[in-house]
């Protein structure tokens, strides 16, 4: 990430003025949609997207300075619940307590879908599985399924240990709440960083963490955001870095090559369009996606809602696009090849 890293003292000094601002100055603001200075909170798997959204946004407009705090999904909708913070991206909408609680403040809530991401698995370079069912991950992230020779009697692995970003992360409640119908985690499966946030970072240790043990244990089997995997130098978007290998999932009840999908963008479309219009679309695509939402409870026209703003546009999709995910809001066109 290319971003121009501020100095510590004057991280806190924008922070003491933002939460001076918000605490005496409610009603009278100096910021708009393009200047001044703001705080928005994400879930740090859309760490890569989020920053490549404010390095155009910044560079479009030379007087706005947005901050950036990454940290576990949890904490990103606590923060919007204490007012700390006006401007959040995560992969759910608000719950109707949280809802209660800014209703009661008298906060206008405005929330959008911007994009489906993908839910990547990925293994070590000499681990030749790389095929597994929705079944197969139910069973191993439960503790059923605890060794990779109970998936494929020839491998020449036995132990399989599984890594995640933050306990309590999105990509956690995901697998928990839509996949394992909330069974508890086997004792194999672990993460690699605690719930903790920063202001300002130069990259995000939990997915990079889990990118490197999986590149260096040939065991284990790690779960993390898409964006983080892509080849930053493939336009189509249909590669990935090479120093682990990406799992191909299928929704059927046996993996073969032909049922099995990676997490190309065009994969996430291709089963967005089988869940809306399964007659119209029977083949399924990659089956491991969730959606992304903006949500924001300044809308008075200040900076959190001109990124809102950028971010839900064209402009914003079309970098969502380019990180390797399905923009929410841009069309994607879906032609199937048929032969005679």
């Amino acid at each position: 990430m290319n971003r121009i890293i501020k100095p510590v003292f004057l991280t806190f000094l924008i922070t003491g003025v933002l939460f001076l601002s918000s605490c005496y100055q409610r009603d009278s603001r100096s910021d708009t949609p393009t200047s001044g200075i703001t705080q928005i909170a994400v879930d740090e798997s859309f760490a890569p997207i989020v920053e490549a959204g404010i390095n155009v946004f910044e560079s479009l407009n030379s007087d706005a300075t947005i901050i950036p705090v990454y940290t576990s999904e949890q904490n990103v909708y606590d923060l919007l619940v204490e007012d700390s913070i006006r401007l959040v991206m995560g992969t759910r909408m608000l719950t109707e307590q949280e809802q209660a609680i800014l209703k009661d403040r008298k906060q206008r809530v405005r929330s959008q879908k911007i994009a489906i991401d993908a839910i990547a698995l990925i293994t070590h370079k000499e681990n030749k599985d790389t095929l597994l069912t929705i079944n197969d991950i139910r069973d191993i992230v439960s503790g059923e399924i605890k060794s990779w020779k109970q998936i494929n009697p020839d491998s020449p692995l036995d132990s399989l240990t599984v890594m995640f970003d933050t306990p309590y992360s999105g990509m956690v409640r995901y697998i928990q709440d839509s996949l394992c119908d909330h069974r508890p985690f086997g004792k194999n499966v672990k993460a690699l960083s605690s719930d903790g946030s920063s202001v300002i970072i130069t990259h995000v240790n939990s997915h990079d963490k889990v990118i490197q043990y999986v590149a260096s244990h040939p065991n284990a089997l790690g779960f993390v955001g898409v964006n983080w995997i892509v080849n930053p130098v493939d336009t189509t978007n249909l590669s990935f870095i090479d120093n682990v290998n990406v799992v191909s999932v299928s929704g059927s009840a046996q993996a073969t090559p032909a049922n099995s999908h990676k997490p190309y963008p065009y994969q996430l479309a291709l089963e967005l369009a089988h869940r809306e219009s399964p007659l119209e679309f029977p083949s399924r695509g990659y089956p491991l996606i969730r959606d992304i939402y903006i949500i924001i409870t300044d809308a008075t026209g200040g900076l959190p809602s001109g990124f809102f703003n950028f971010i839900a546009g064209d402009r914003g999709q079309r970098i969502i696009l380019k990180s390797g995910i399905l923009p929410a809001n841009r069309p994607i066109r879906l032609i199937q090849v048929t032969q005679d």
